[in-house]
């Protein structure tokens, strides 16, 4: 009987943060076309539900859609490559502290957890290409592979900055790790802020989102891997997509910006000086609103230039400023990784 109510608890609680995640891509994807619509000067969703229940048409669309196996594809492959994109991209919210004791697996090495399921989604972008026996799907596939091994090279020596000045792999102790009266000048922000902007930059990357999309250059290879997915399996490729976007949002703020920590901490304004889940959640719209800031703004980068800002620029900077957190803690700067 306990083992069955330990079961139902943790099912509860997966669905307590897959749920909202569900519903946040579908909102997210609705916020992205109404602010590049404004960018645009136009008004993008605006008939179905007053363009609020957009999201939803546009599932119900994908759903009742066919899926249209390619007639060389690799049948088995081809449908697991999305579910190998979509489970990784989910799995990482596991180890994700929403407050103060408010997280789904408070895992001591919550860190090294998060960065093994965000490498794995790049195994289903490669599947996706080599099984639907398509040039395009294929070339879109190699250059995915290549450009996410090498930016997470970059996010992860940025995250070893982070994981010496809070002397943990807990992410609730990093967070904890930045607590302080002096408010926001305690968080990592501010002694690490080269990582910080490679961690985002590289996150961006990560994601395949512009300008960083060369992998589903439409100008140049049609949509790239999930070029040949129609359906469902195409919607999966696209949840796990803004999943991913959702996730670095989060994890950014919880790394190098407190967290659900109050950046008024320490001066008695009442319950503007309380830590949160509200200050998360601010944090992080504000790091998603970017991704779309970005598309809007920024033309598609080359795919060598691409290359040697993740391999000739952000590596070594990461690598120079691992030397440099280490010796902020070495002065006593961080309390935390003395």
């Amino acid at each position: 009987m306990e083992t069955l109510l330990l079961l139902v608890w943790t099912l509860a609680k997966i669905l307590a943060v897959t749920i909202p995640l569900i519903l946040g891509v579908a909102f997210y994807t609705l916020w992205e076309r109404k602010v590049i619509g404004w960018m645009h000067v136009r008004h993008g969703p605006m008939h179905i539900g007053a363009g609020l229940l957009q999201p939803f048409a546009d599932v119900f669309k994908m759903l009742f859609k066919e899926l249209l196996v390619p007639t060389n594809a690799s049948p088995f492959l081809y449908r697991l490559a999305p579910v190998l994109t979509l489970a990784p991209a989910f799995a990482a919210w596991a180890v994700v502290p929403f407050a103060d004791g408010l997280v789904l697996s408070n895992a001591n090495a919550g860190l090294l957890y998060l960065l093994a399921m965000t490498s794995m989604g790049v195994y289903g972008i490669l599947l996706a290409g080599w099984a639907s026996n398509s040039k395009y799907a294929f070339l879109g596939a190699m250059r995915s592979a290549a450009q996410v091994v090498s930016y997470e090279i970059a996010m992860g020596f940025a995250l070893v900055g982070v994981l010496i000045a809070a002397g943990s792999l807990n992410l609730s102790e990093i967070v904890l790790a930045q607590a302080g009266n002096a408010g926001p000048f305690e968080w990592f922000w501010l002694p690490l802020f080269p990582l910080f902007v490679i961690y985002f930059i590289s996150g961006v990357a990560e994601t395949n989102r512009a300008p960083f999309d060369v992998a589903e250059g439409e100008s140049e290879i049609v949509a790239g891997f999930h070029v040949e997915y129609s359906g469902a399996a195409f919607a999966l490729f696209f949840l796990a997509e803004y999943a991913n976007m959702i996730l670095v949002s989060f994890l950014t703020p919880v790394f190098f910006l407190g967290g659900w920590l109050s950046p008024f901490q320490g001066l008695g304004l009442g319950f503007l000086s309380e830590p949160g889940i509200w200050w998360l959640l601010i944090k992080a719209f504000a790091f998603a609103f970017l991704f779309l800031w970005f598309r809007a703004t920024f033309p598609r980068y080359r795919y060598d230039q691409i290359m040697r800002l993740g391999w000739k620029v952000f590596i070594p900077i990461t690598i120079a400023w691992i030397f440099a957190a280490a010796w902020f803690v070495y002065a006593g700067w961080f309390e935390a990784g003395v």
